[in-house]
Parts: C-alpha cells; sequence; structure tokens
C-alpha cells in the first residue's frame, strides 16, 4: 500500500479507496470479493490485471476476465486497454471475454471443431422454440397434449404441502377466505380447487359444500356440509387434506377426529361417499381413481381443456414454455442425468409430489429430446453445452488453456457449470483466482444462478480470504439506507455496511400513487414532465449536454407500453427491465409498475416446487429473489427513485417502505397516501364498501388473505 501508492492512485481516473486498494494488492491464490452496488468492481479487476503484470507476478498473455454479458466484456476490454497504456503498462494479450465466448474457444481448441450457438437462443427466443416444440408435439401425441393440459390447467398452481398456498378469493355469502376455481366459486384448500377445477373441465355438475341430506348437529358439531356433491347421481365426496403418510397438516387441529366422525355418518346413515386425498391425487396415480370412482357411480366425464373459464384463470402457455426452458437450463448446467432426477424425487419425497413430478418429467423428457434434435440438425449446441462441455475437458486434463491469473465479474450470477469451468482453470499451482459479486444482488436463479457457488467460495475453490467493498460511488447515503435495510431483512444475506460518498440528495424515494391501473402511463408521462421542468428552471442539475438520465424500468418487458410516444428534450430516457439493468446507472429510475398481482412487483408467479428437481435449494424466505431485485432496482439510481403504485392494489413493498417512513407521497399524486396493514403489515388500509348497504370502511389492500378492517372515523 505504501510502495505501490502512486500506482493504486493513478492506475484509474480516480485514486483507488484503501479497500479497493487491499483488494487489488491481496494475492493470494483465492480471493472472493463481495461488492456493494457502485463500489468500483470493475476497477479492482482492471487494476488487479495491471498491478499483476507491473509486479510480474503473471504475464498479460496469462490473464483472463470473464464476464457474463458481451457488453460487460467488451467494457472490461476497453478499460484494460485504456488504464494500462495510460500507465504504460503492456496489456497485449490480456484476454476479456464471456463465458460462453470462452467455453466455445475450449472446446474448439480441445476438439479441432468449434461449433456456433443455435440461432434461436439469443433474445428470449429460446422460450419461443420450446413453444414451438409444444405445439408440434400437442399436434402429434395425444399422450403429450393430455399430460401438457393436465400440468398447465391443473397441477401449475399447486403448492407442495396439503394446507399450502396463498389464499386468493373471497367468498362474499359466507364469508370465507379461499381459492377461487375456474367455475368462479371460492373453495377453502388449493386440494378442493383441483379437485373442482378436475370436475369443471370434464363437465361435471356439482355443488360445493351442500348441507349433508341428514341433520347430524349436536352439541359439538355444527351441521355436516361435505365437500362436493353430485346431485345426478345423489353421491357425496370427501376431499382430504392428507401426505403420503396419510397425515394432515400439523395445523390442523382435531382432523383425523372429524374424518372418523364424517365417515361414520354415512356408515351409519346409508349415504354414498367418494373419497380421494391430496397424497392419492398428486403422489399416487394421479386423478385415474378419482375418474373410475365417478364413472363407476354413473357420472359422465367430458375431458375439455378448451372450455371458456368463467373463474381463476389457469397459466398461460408461454408461462409453462418459459418453466420447462428454465428447467432445461439446471438440468443440463449441474450435467444431471435421468438416474440423477429419479434420485433427486425420491429424496424430495414430501416436498415434490410424486405424480406430478411424473408427469411433468414426461413432459420434459420428449421437449428435451426434440430440443437436441434440432441442436443436431442444425450443427450447433446451445449455451449450457458451451460451459458444461468446455468444464469436461478441462477438468479431464484434455487442454489446458494456460491462464494463471482468473478474473471473475458478477460472482453471484455463476452458474454449477461456471463454477466447474473457472475452478477447472486455476487448478494448476501458481494459479490465481479473483471472483467479484455481490449476494444482495442475485437475480439470475431461473437462469441456473447458484447463489451457493459465491456462498460456499471455499469449499468450491480453496482457502482464501473474503473482502468487502462497501463504499459506493452512485447513490447517495438515503438510497443506499433505504435499499440496504430492505434486501437486509433476509438473514441470508451477507452483512455489508454500505456508506456513499455522494452528497445528500433529497428523500430516497418518493410514490406517485394513482387511482387505477389506466392512470399509471399518465402518471409516468407526468413525472418526466416535473423533472423536465426542474432542468429548465434551474432546481435540477444538468450533465454538460445539458440533460439528466432518467432509466424507466419495469418488472416486466410489457411495462414498455406505459411509455410516453414522446419524452422531454432535457432527458434521456431509456426503457429497461430491472434485470437488464443491473451493472447500468441513472440520474432518476422510475418503476413503473409497483403494485400487487400476478404480474406485480414483486411478481407473484409462483415457483414451482418441481424446480427443486434440477435447481440449488431455494431461500425460503418470502419474495427472496424479488427483493433482491427490487434492490438493483433502487440502486441504479444517482439521485433519486419514483415508484407508481395504484390504490387498493399496493405492493407489499410499498407497504414495507411506507410502515418504516422511507417513502415519501409525490404531489402528482392522484389519491392520498394510505396507512400501513397494523395486523399484516404487508398491505394498506384502503376505502371499501360493503355489498349490504354501500357503507364504507377501510380495508387492508392484501385482502383476502388479509382480512383486518376498521370503521371510517366521522368528522
Amino acid at each position: 500500500m505504501v510502495t505501490r501508492r502512486q500506482f493504486l492512485g493513478t492506475i484509474e481516473r480516480q485514486a483507488l479507496t484503501a479497500e479497493q486498494s487491499e483488494a487489488v494488492i491481496t494475492f493470494d491464490n483465492r480471493v472472493q470479493v463481495v461488492a456493494a452496488a457502485g463500489s468500483g468492481k470493475t476497477s479492482i479487476m482492471v487494476a488487479r490485471a495491471a498491478y499483476a503484470v507491473l509486479r510480474g507476478i503473471v504475464p498479460p498473455d496469462r490473464i483472463l476476465l470473464l464476464a457474463f454479458n458481451k457488453a460487460a466484456a467488451e467494457e472490461l476490454r476497453q478499460r484494460v486497454e485504456e488504464r494500462l497504456t495510460a500507465a504504460g503498462i503492456d496489456a497485449a494479450g490480456i484476454t476479456a471475454t464471456t463465458f460462453h465466448a470462452f467455453g466455445g474457444n475450449v472446446i474448439g481448441r480441445a476438439t479441432g471443431r468449434k461449433k456456433r450457438p443455435a440461432e434461436w437462443l439469443d433474445s428470449g427466443k429460446d422460450v419461443a422454440m420450446v413453444g414451438r416444440i409444444v405445439d408440434e408435439l400437442r399436434d402429434s401425441s395425444f399422450d403429450f397434449r393430455f399430460k401438457w393440459d393436465l400440468y398447465r390447467l391443473l397441477f401449475a398452481r399447486m403448492a407442495d404441502d396439503p394446507g399450502g398456498g396463498d389464499p386468493d378469493g373471497y367468498d362474499y355469502d359466507t364469508k370465507q377466505t379461499g381459492f377461487q376455481t375456474f367455475q368462479a366459486t371460492t373453495v377453502k384448500s388449493q386440494g378442493e380447487r383441483l379437485v373442482a377445477d378436475f370436475l369443471f373441465l370434464n363437465g361435471v355438475t356439482f355443488e360445493y359444500e351442500r348441507p349433508y341430506a341428514h341433520d347430524v348437529a349436536d352439541a359439538t358439531h355444527s351441521q355436516y356440509r361435505p365437500d362436493f356433491y353430485y346431485p345426478d347421481v345423489d353421491v357425496w365426496h370427501e376431499h382430504w387434506a392428507l401426505d403420503g403418510q396419510g397425515k394432515p397438516p400439523e395445523s390442523f387441529r382435531g382432523y383425523a377426529e372429524s374424518m372418523a366422525w364424517k365417515k361414520s355418518l354415512h356408515h351409519r346413515l346409508g349415504t354414498t361417499l367418494i373419497e380421494t386425498t391430496w397424497a392419492d391425487i398428486l403422489d399416487g396415480r394421479g386423478f385415474h381413481p378419482f375418474a373410475n370412482d365417478l364413472k363407476a357411480h354413473g357420472i359422465t366425464l367430458d375431458w375439455n381443456p378448451d372450455r371458456p373459464i368463467p373463474g381463476e384463470q389457469p397459466i398461460r402457455h408461454e408461462d409453462l414454455a418459459r418453466l420447462m426452458r428454465s428447467f432445461m437450463t439446471h438440468v443440463k448446467s449441474n450435467s444431471l442425468t435421468a438416474h440423477d432426477l429419479e434420485s433427486r424425487l425420491k429424496a424430495a419425497k414430501g416436498r415434490v409430489q410424486r405424480y406430478r413430478a411424473r408427469v411433468f418429467l414426461d413432459l420434459y423428457r420428449a421437449i428435451a429430446e426434440q430440443w437436441e434434435q434440432r441442436l443436431r440438425t442444425d450443427d450447433s449446441i446451445d449455451f449450457e453445452d458451451m460451459l458444461v462441455q468446455a468444464a469436461d475437458l478441462l477438468e479431464s486434463g484434455s487442454i489446458d488453456m494456460g491462464y494463471d491469473l482468473v478474473l471473475v465479474d458478477e460472482f453471484q450470477d455463476a452458474s454449477h457449470a461456471r463454477a466447474r469451468l473457472t475452478r477447472a482453470l486455476v487448478t494448476k499451482p501458481h494459479r490465481y483466482l479473483l471472483a467479484v459479486g455481490d449476494d444482495w444482488q442475485s437475480i439470475n436463479r431461473f437462469a441456473g444462478a447458484d447463489l451457493s457457488v459465491m456462498t460456499s467460495f471455499n469449499d468450491w475453490f480453496g482457502e482464501g480470504p473474503t473482502l468487502r467493498l462497501q463504499k459506493t460511488f452512485r447513490s447517495p447515503q438515503s438510497i443506499c439506507d433505504t435499499a440496504a435495510g430492505f434486501v437486509s431483512k433476509n438473514p441470508r444475506q451477507l452483512a455489508k455496511q454500505v456508506q456513499s460518498v455522494q452528497p445528500a440528495y433529497g428523500p430516497a424515494a418518493c410514490l406517485v400513487r394513482v387511482a387505477s391501473r389506466d392512470e399509471v402511463g399518465a402518471a409516468l408521462a407526468s413525472v418526466l414532465s416535473e423533472l423536465a421542468e426542474g432542468v429548465d428552471s434551474g432546481e435540477i442539475s444538468a450533465g454538460p449536454s445539458g440533460r439528466v438520465s432518467v432509466d424507466v424500468l419495469g418488472r416486466y418487458n410489457f411495462d414498455r407500453d406505459l411509455m410516453p410516444s414522446r419524452c422531454p428534450r432535457q432527458l434521456d430516457v431509456t426503457f429497461r427491465t430491472v434485470h437488464s439493468s443491473k451493472g447500468l446507472e441513472a440520474d432518476y429510475i422510475v418503476l413503473p409498475n409497483v403494485s400487487s398481482g400476478t404480474y406485480g412487483f414483486p411478481s407473484e408467479v409462483v415457483d414451482d416446487p418441481i424446480m427443486a428437481l434440477a435447481m440449488a435449494e431455494a431461500d425460503d424466505y418470502p419474495h427472496a429473489e424479488e427483493r433482491r431485485l427490487f434492490y438493483v432496482a433502487l440502486t441504479r439510481a444517482r439521485r433519486q427513485v419514483t415508484l407508481i403504485g395504484v390504490e387498493g392494489m399496493e405492493s407489499p413493498f410499498v407497504a414495507e417502505l411506507l410502515a418504516e417512513n422511507r417513502l415519501e407521497l409525490s404531489p402528482l399524486s392522484t389519491v392520498d397516501a394510505s396507512e400501513p396493514c397494523p395486523t399484516c403489515g404487508k398491505g394498506v388500509l384502503v376505502v371499501r364498501r360493503r355489498r349490504s348497504d354501500g357503507v364504507e370502511f377501510l380495508g387492508c389492500s392484501a385482502f383476502p388473505r388479509c382480512k383486518h378492517t376498521r370503521a371510517i372515523a366521522a368528522w
């Protein structure tokens, strides 16, 4: 630090901080750097490459920098060339590339035949290709069509235990919270919804919780209401919430005794009872025994997956195709065989339902076979092949690429295959690895990222120090505190104390609250106009161009539709998804879709339990990855963040920030701020109207999951 003070002060345009300098000169064989957003990760990678050459530790042609996308790799290449040349250090031969491109080079050099990646892999076309394969298989195979429809319509929305899942419906007649069915009725459990939807798709007439034919109420039991009744054949049906061991969820107190009482009634009074269980359908033989029971009692089944659905809608074909593509990515990235999947299915007993999993695996095998056939016909490979095959060749000793210093960026996004490839590069003596990442920004699990590679760094690569970059050059302290406090509620995140070198700049975040979704586009236009007016008045300082930068970050790509047709000339406005914004920054950040709902923020598209067969262990903290994604969005801002929310559809993230006084209400709001719900803390209090008499009251926006209410105080 002392003898190299001049180098450390001039190798980058801005002198390296003490913690950056330490990361550069700590030349152990294995070093991990946990870096906060905006803390200068690229600077230490560039400076470490320069330091290695300057000290004679590693010659330039034996230095490799690995990035996760082309833009990041190109930035590294340009920065290395520019800064080393300015310092009079030889940069010739230093390689900066992506993992995939490097993997392709390894394969080409080792086999003498380099293959190109399939053209359908870029820009989300891989999911479209899966969809095309699915369409062809559905047209050519009745068995595939039936299983695809069965999974999409019935199994895809299931949680992983009989008592699980978040209620999404409310019956105003019975005042019961529950699960909405295709038929637009509300039932009490996801298991009952599964049965009700199966009956609906088969055109079976049924009544839910009709009072039993005999009055059996007594001192300890209310009148009995079986789950289902089939009036055409006078048959009753109970669906028991039992797992594979015949046990109900622990929270279902008295359930076994209630089952025994109900069964005794049917036996004593001579009524016909059909029985099913959660485990029978999801872990046993599926709907086959149940269907046979119905037929045996004279009920005709008319399976029609295209039947118009008036109630809760199933997941879309494209969403299931996306899930399948993610599963395929993880299977190949983790080098899992059919035997491995079977072993994982057995080991996951109780967490992954067996019959449901087998339906999915049958679909996966058919799709994967067609995927591989297309690759062979096209004489190409996919991105997972580029990593896995390269790792195989390096691990087997078929080739040594000869790099002594390997620098890896965005290490929180490393997959199992990337980790294998990296480890294989540095297994020989006198080789050095520096891995830089931020577990708070781990947002690509769906694409194969395995955060345990970072959190178990020493297990993977050997002993070495873990350093931290906690000083940020991007966001003011108010944003740092808001974002860090938000993401670090998850105890599994590595602790960091982020400090900013930037001056204070007003409140960290503000909320524009509008009355309906239809107003969000206009609210976004108003936010941009207000910023432009601030530039004109001098209240907002602009750059040399006289403009300020604004990134509009959508949780989904379709949020792009909210952008105005024209943006003010004083602003450089860019739409990006939050995922694609990682590594970038702007003066102002606007999030136009911070609401609740399936496609809100956090997204409520449920992670399918089936992914446990192919992925690393999931983080069970609520909305764990969505919280990290929200953190990424907040920390793109150099000055301020604006959230746009809809009254009555408040995101739980908004409710949380409001409860902690981390959000200010913008004057652009068309409705007033709301009080956080004192019961659940995940919603805010909104005005509702009673159906019976029209009286207004305050209720939680997280209804029906939270049923907190309060009378509106009279003036």
